[in-house]
C-alpha cells in the first residue's frame, strides 16, 4: 500500500485533528442557521432529548459529562425559547421529565432534514464502499471513552 503508509503517523493525527475541528466549527454554524438563539450544546441536548423520549436534566449532565449547573443553563434556555418543556414523570410526579414541545419537534426534523441533505450532496461521489469504510470509522473513533481525551487547560 503506497501512499497512507508512508505518511508518519504524528502527521496523519494532525491532519484527523485539524479536520475534525473543521468539522466542529461546521456543526456550530448550521446549528446556528437552524435557530439564531439556539448554540450547539443547545441543540445538542434537545436532540438528546427527543431521542430518548423524555429524559431528566440529570441524565443529560451525566451522559454529556456536562456539570448540571450547565445543563441546567442550557435547558433553561431551550424552555425560553419554547422548544422544551417539563413533565412529571409517570411514575413519581416529583421527577421532572424534559420533553421537546411542538415547535422543538418541528426545528428537530426541519434541521435533520436540511443536515442529511447536506450530507447526500457532500457524499454524492463517494462508492458504497468508501461510505461504508467512512461509517465504520467514526463509530469506532466515537466508541473510543472521552475519558481518555486529556481535561482542556486552565485558562
Amino acid at each position: 500500500m503506497t501512499g497512507a503508509a508512508e505518511v508518519p503517523r504524528e502527521a496523519s493525527v494532525d491532519v484527523i485533528q485539524r479536520e475534525l475541528t473543521a468539522f466542529a466549527r461546521r456543526a456550530r454554524a448550521a446549528a446556528a442557521r437552524v435557530h439564531p438563539e439556539l448554540p450547539l450544546v443547545s441543540y445538542t441536548l434537545l436532540a438528546h432529548i427527543e431521542e430518548q423520549r423524555g429524559c431528566r436534566a440529570t441524565d443529560l449532565a451525566a451522559h454529556y459529562l456536562l456539570d448540571k449547573s450547565t445543563v441546567s443553563r442550557q435547558v433553561a434556555s431551550l424552555e425560553k425559547l419554547g422548544l422544551v418543556e417539563r413533565r412529571p414523570a409517570p411514575d413519581d410526579h416529583r421527577v421532572q421529565v424534559l420533553h421537546p414541545t411542538e415547535a422543538g419537534a418541528k426545528l428537530l426534523a426541519s434541521a435533520q432534514a436540511s443536515r442529511l441533505a447536506a450530507y447526500q450532496e457532500r457524499l454524492q461521489d463517494w462508492s458504497a464502499d468508501d461510505l461504508a469504510r467512512f461509517a465504520d470509522y467514526l463509530l469506532r473513533y466515537n466508541s473510543t471513552s472521552t475519558a481518555d481525551f486529556p481535561e482542556p487547560p486552565a485558562r
